[in-house]
């Protein structure tokens, strides 16, 4: 019945321990979503809920229920939440992103203040944690913005790599198109793989592959989806197949 704990969680994570609060939020955030292990794909990635249709999956997944009734203490508690997006912690931050990407409803005031946080964020796990809570909120919401939104994002050689990189996953998510070439340049990259150990505390990767190669496998999944698949010749294809 972890779904009853979320407000006391909450509220432990808003004013209890600083050493603690990245845990409860993260704990928080996994009892409001369902874990799609090893599922890195275009539709799992930011899937809150399953498929009803499914009845068997790789998931680790309470019943409806349960993730709506946590979902909805996330929502009633906004106010708590919120304040932390500026946590000095950027292991907070991070979570918090994570945490709060689980709230129902549209919530404009939500969407600005992850926008604005993104605008100031300093840190590259914090940053594609945002990114990604951004995206997993406007997929739920049908935001027709967003895609344009995240492909700005990617296709912006000014951005830091970790920014292009989360969006270009977001941007994947977000749509159904094949990935441009301009995309799949970008993400297949052999540079990217060193961000692989940077990047693995994204909590949405973590659950891709514990052993911290959760962005390459999550590339590799999203870049073969729909059969289009990475070149043969490709490197960075090479080095997964290996």
């Amino acid at each position: 019945m972890g779904a009853l704990a979320v407000p006391f969680l909450l509220r432990i994570a808003a004013t209890g321990r600083p050493e603690l609060r990245a845990r409860t939020l993260r704990l928080v955030a996994e009892i409001g979503r369902c874990q799609h292990i090893g599922d890195g794909s275009r539709e799992g990635l930011l899937r809150v809920a399953e498929d009803p249709a499914v009845v068997e999956g790789s998931t680790v997944c309470p019943v409806d229920w349960t993730i709506q009734a946590a979902r909805q203490a996330v929502t009633d508690d906004l106010h708590l939440l919120l304040p932390l997006l500026c946590d000095p912690d950027p292991e907070v931050r991070t979570t918090i992103a994570y945490a709060l990407a689980a709230a129902t409803g549209e919530q404009p005031h939500l969407s600005t203040a992850l926008h604005a946080r993104l605008a100031t964020e300093d840190d590259a796990v914090a940053r594609m944690s945002l990114i990604l809570a951004i995206a997993q909120r406007a997929r739920e919401q049908h935001d027709s913005h967003a895609p344009g939104w995240a492909r700005d994002l990617w296709s912006d050689p000014g951005q830091p790599p970790e920014i292009r990189i989360g969006a270009g996953l977001a941007w994947l998510c977000l749509v159904t198109d094949p990935a441009p070439d301009e995309l799949r340049t970008l993400l297949t990259d052999p540079a990217i793989r060193r961000y692989d150990q940077l990047l693995h505390p994204v909590p949405w990767l973590t659950w891709i592959d514990t052993t911290g190669f959760g962005l390459r496998s999550c590339i590799d999944d999203m870049l073969t989806t729909h059969g289009a698949r990475t070149a043969p010749e490709d490197p960075w294809a090479a080095s997964l197949s290996g």
